[in-house]
């Protein structure tokens, strides 16, 4: 597992700018993911590049607690999500793209992690949880997905 990536996507019946507002609403985003219990801003005001918060998320049925960094925006078309944890650097890229003239959006999220200096032993630890690890990463992804269409065809 020094290395790991899963796209994902889906159509959501609302506009680019509605699924843009719910991403950015860093204090509203324990309302709208159902996995995320808690959100604590760290750094910055609104949402930038630079901001920094604390989110606590449950994954097979543990909490945990991760820092988060927005080191890539381009205004109402993606962002860039950075960690780091228990070695890891990850990634999470969410890309808005209008269809249907605007009226849906297809929002793509690609999640990749990429091992900072692997042992042997962290390598062999790896081959035995990749499965369940990607197995659970992807479901939290599909949740975060339908959670924010949910709340974007809302607005």
């Amino acid at each position: 597992m020094s290395g790991l990536s899963l796209t994902l996507e889906r159509s959501i019946d609302a506009s680019t700018d509605a699924v843009w507002r719910v991403l950015t609403d860093l204090e509203g985003t324990a309302a709208v993911l159902s996995g995320v219990t808690r959100v604590e801003r760290l750094a910055g005001v609104g949402y930038s590049i630079g901001t920094r918060w604390r989110e606590t998320r449950t994954m097979l049925g543990r909490e945990a607690t991760e820092e988060m960094e927005v080191v890539g925006i381009v205004p109402g078309r993606s962002t860039t999500i950075a960690a780091e944890s228990h070695g890891m650097r990850y990634r999470t890229e969410l890309t808005l793209e209008p269809i249907d003239a605007g009226a849906r959006t297809l929002l793509r999220m690609r999640f990749s992690g990429e091992s900072e200096s692997p042992s042997w032993i962290q390598r062999a630890a790896a081959k035995l949880t990749a499965r369940l690890g990607m197995t659970a990463t992807r479901k939290a992804m599909e949740q975060d997905l339908a959670d924010i269409a949910a709340a974007a065809e809302r607005a």
